[in-house]
């Protein structure tokens, strides 16, 4: 009887040890260990039972034996040179084979109380395992075996041994009951790790959204998703601006790698809730540098007002970060209203830029603005002139422009 048992405590062993990893292999190796491990569990009751018939019935009870002997030999090689498909592929022969043969010795459908019902399990566990392509034959092998056992029927009913009628009951209730019970078992464990799959892509598919929202503004997000991979947009009106730390340099050579990256994250992080605030789009940050549109990808009336409210509230921001760091940061912003091109660029790392003489001006604007000071294009302070206040005008010489008009923005009116 232990002899037996060994290769059950084998399976039930892969089967926890999958059970708690479930990876696809793992699932498939979980699902046949549960198939083999009841397909044993009732090989041993048959033998058991048929044996204690009579000699007679020795040649019924061979077939069960069978498949165990099998079950050890086909373990044996799986674990000494894992060779899980030579495991799955004999044990799914096996599974469809032996219910058949037990029903032909025992003597047809009636006298054995369909028995042959517990090889469906072969394309069930093959679906499972394998894939639908690949258990379509053995499911027409199953139905094939079933015609044949029907076809047949008579003969091997003629040459059916006596079994007793409350053990013919009893075969009946475990052939219904007990493939019943591994159907459902085995279908409730794969839609339990499919649940659990399902949940782990909804997690990463959050955990994407959330990246890809953290790189490009979700209007732009929403449309790549939709496969418009071509995106580039006229906008004819909008403000850009420009801010960069004074000195920065100088100061990041005095201080360590992780104290430079800590500040720098301190900075963007109060600048980004800024840009939150006022529902203006984070362009970039390149180095020490900070831009940002109104206007685009979302077209709004008042985008000059959101950035010029934005810019006279980053001065304050920085100088809360510098006072907690204990240093003496400045900065200058450069801003400027026009029409841009807006788009993604890049097949792989995604980016939405802007180009046009509007961005260059607004660059062009913060390159020649004064420390801790916001300086303007004649355009913006145009738009801006009722609700702002600004410094008399100066000029400013641009390369590729010549002079240009420029305003220090200085507080709202």
């Amino acid at each position: 009887m232990s002899e037996n048992l060994a290769p059950i405590s084998i399976l039930s062993r892969e089967f926890w040890i999958n059970l708690s990893n479930p990876t696809p292999a793992a699932l498939g190796k979980s699902i046949l260990s549960l198939l083999v491990l009841a397909e044993s569990l009732v090989c041993i009751f048959w033998i058991y039972t048929l044996s204690g018939l009579g000699e007679g019935y020795a040649i019924i009870a061979s077939v069960p034996y069978v498949y165990l002997v099998v079950s050890y030999v086909s373990l044996y090689i799986f674990y000494r040179f894992k060779r899980f498909e030579y495991f799955t592929f004999t044990q799914l022969v096996m599974l469809l084979v032996m219910p058949f043969f037990m029903q032909w010795a025992i003597g047809g459908f009636a006298a054995s109380s369909g028995v042959a019902i517990w090889a469906i399990l072969a394309p069930v566990g093959a679906l499972m395992i394998l894939g639908t392509r690949q258990s379509s034959p053995w499911f027409l092998l199953f139905i094939g075996l079933a015609f044949i056992s029907w076809k047949l029927n008579y003969y091997f009913a003629g040459n059916a041994m006596p079994i007793p009628n409350d053990l013919k009951d009893t075969f009946f209730l475990m052939n219904i009951t007990g493939t019943a019970s591994i159907l459902y078992g085995v279908l409730r464990y794969f839609q339990t790790q499919k649940e659990r799959v399902m949940a782990s892509l909804a997690i990463e598919q959050d955990r994407s959204e959330r990246l890809l929202l953290n790189i490009l503004p979700a209007p732009i997000a929403a449309r790549l998703k939709e496969n418009d991979m071509r995106i580039a947009d006229y906008y004819e009106a909008v403000t850009v601006m420009f801010a960069d730390l004074v000195n920065f340099t100088q100061i990041s050579e005095k201080m360590p790698p992780t104290q430079l990256i800590d500040l720098l994250s301190q900075v963007f992080l109060r600048f980004d809730q800024l840009a939150e605030k006022y529902q203006v789009e984070k362009i970039k940050t390149i180095g020490d540098a900070y831009m940002v549109i109104s206007g685009a990808p979302v077209a709004c009336d008042d985008h000059a007002h959101r950035i010029a409210s934005m810019a006279l509230e980053m001065h304050g921001a920085l100088k809360e970060v510098a006072i907690n760091a204990g240093l003496d940061l400045t900065m200058r912003i450069g801003i400027h209203t026009g029409p841009v091109v807006a788009g993604v660029i890049g097949s792989t790392k995604f980016s939405y830029d802007l180009w046009g003489d509007t961005v260059n001006l607004a660059s062009r604007m913060e390159h020649t603005c004064l420390p801790n000071a916001i300086q303007v294009t004649q355009q913006t302070q145009q738009i801006l002139q009722d609700a702002y206040v600004f410094s008399e005008k100066s000029s400013i010489e641009v390369k590729g422009k010549g002079a240009v008009d420029a305003f220090l923005l200085l507080s709202h009116k």
